[in-house]
């Protein structure tokens, strides 16, 4: 299916400090140059989703990406797994499955590739990425989401988010009834057996706000939703400019590192997810918080701040799309990759007719941030932009390759349906992203 210099600490204390040298000089992107991973065969029909990228400690990078439903009604597998020896350069299909919303990730001496077609499905290698087992199902009789989010390795385990549909009783985009849920596993188990995986507790975002199911929101102040709800159904606010109800997706999991921060737990027993906040604005991301408990459960919950006060949104840099955290223990610092906005206040009458839904469903521009605290970001640069309206760079994932970022992009050219159905997965590579800091 598919062709083809450590910093020093000092400067942490410098975080969003001016540099002298670069005052006044305009934001060039730093990788705009890219190669194509995969592309549609056709265009028009079948859009390319969940770019997922992992670097193997050989040096190798390992890739993979799928094609729409409408491949997979076809009969064949409609995600691909590639390997690159070169850099990224040149890429090799190793093996096929039928799944969606895959994410590669490293596990003790295995490689492992987990997403869902319903169920949770999971395949493994144990050769650096070059032959598969069949994929093998960690459920039974459920309905999952997500995406090629990140995954954290803390206490000898692996830690990443999956997101259960609770209920399809919202029609369109589901986002509402969603829990995120944090799987955890030991590195040294097998991972295809279901048995080796814990999951957490579920919190359901619908059941977070009193109202949301008669519309009638008891939340004010910050604006949100943008634009009103009509839970279950959607809310056509303008011809072909739907707004779903509100939620959360496309989780993260981090732990807070520093033992100064508010949310640090000095246990290492507490993780927090950052997802899309799905309101019909821009500039809040969506949080929730995973406690290990004595006995080896976990129970989701939402965090506090010193008030007492609940923080189930915050204000994050691209926080309206899909985003991808990775953190790099050399800097002490957390980088972001996301989607930047540049006219969610524009008027719905005035957008382009070829702009995809609603003013904040901006998907043109891949911008990269950093952060040491998960609140405070610095813009660190412009990544790549894709062409206006149709084109897109967007639903990033990164990996650390040495001094360099590697990044595979579910993105769009001038042939693109919209920008939300791309036709091409683009390869791009910032180098020695470290000195970006200042």
């Amino acid at each position: 299916m598919h062709k083809f210099t450590i910093l020093p600490l000092l400067f942490l204390g410098a975080v969003c400090a001016a540099r002298a040298d670069e005052a006044g000089r305009p934001v060039r992107a730093l990788a705009q140059a890219h190669g194509v991973f995969d592309q549609s065969p056709d265009a028009q029909n079948i859009p390319l989703y969940t770019p997922s990228i992992l670097r193997l400690d050989s040096g190798r990078l390992v890739g993979a990406s799928e094609r729409a439903v409408q491949w997979k009604k076809s009969g064949k597998p409609n995600a691909g797994i590639q390997t690159s020896d070169d850099g990224g350069k040149t890429w090799t299909l190793r093996a096929e499955a039928t799944m969606t919303h895959g994410r590669l990730f490293k596990a003790g001496k295995s490689v492992y590739y987990m997403g869902h077609s319903d169920d949770l499905k999971i395949m493994r290698s144990d050769d650096d990425a070059l032959t598969w087992s069949e994929p093998v199902r960690l459920t039974q009789g459920q309905f999952w989401h997500a995406t090629a989010a990140n995954t954290w390795h803390a206490n000898g385990n692996v830690y990443l988010v999956m997101e259960r549909v609770t209920s399809k009783e919202i029609k369109s985009f589901y986002v509402g009834l969603l829990a995120p849920v944090l799987l955890r596993a030991k590195e040294s188990a097998d991972l295809t057996r279901p048995e080796s995986w814990t999951f957490a507790s579920e919190l359901v975002f619908a059941d977070i706000i009193p109202g949301y199911r008669q519309n009638n929101l008891q939340m004010d102040f910050f604006g949100v939703p943008f634009f009103g709800q009509t839970y279950p159904d959607l809310n056509f606010v303008a011809p072909k400019r739907p707004m779903h109800p509100i939620g959360w997706l496309e989780a993260n999991v981090v732990q807070i590192t520093d033992p100064d921060h508010y949310w640090h737990d000095p246990k290492g027993k507490t993780f927090h997810l950052f997802m899309r906040a799905h309101t019909g604005g821009t500039g809040y991301a969506a949080m929730a918080k995973v406690t290990e408990n004595d006995d080896g459960t976990m129970t989701t919950s939402l965090e506090k701040v010193p008030s007492g006060k609940t923080q189930l949104f915050l204000p994050f840099p691209g926080g309206q799309m899909r985003f991808h955290i990775t953190y790099d223990p050399r800097t002490r610092l957390y980088w972001l990759l996301g989607t930047q906005a540049t006219d969610s206040m524009s008027r719905l009458e005035t957008l382009d007719a070829k702009r995809f839904e609603l003013p904040s469903n901006e998907r043109q521009r891949l911008v990269l941030h950093y952060s040491k605290n998960m609140v405070d970001w610095c813009f660190a640069g412009l990544v790549a932009v894709g062409p206006k309206n149709v084109g897109s760079r967007h639903y990033a994932s990164m990996d650390i390759d040495g001094d360099d970022l590697v990044i595979l992009s579910r993105s769009g050219d001038e042939h693109a349906k919209t920008a939300h159905n791309g036709n091409i997965i683009t390869f791009h590579r910032i180098k020695n992203f470290r000195e970006l800091v200042y």
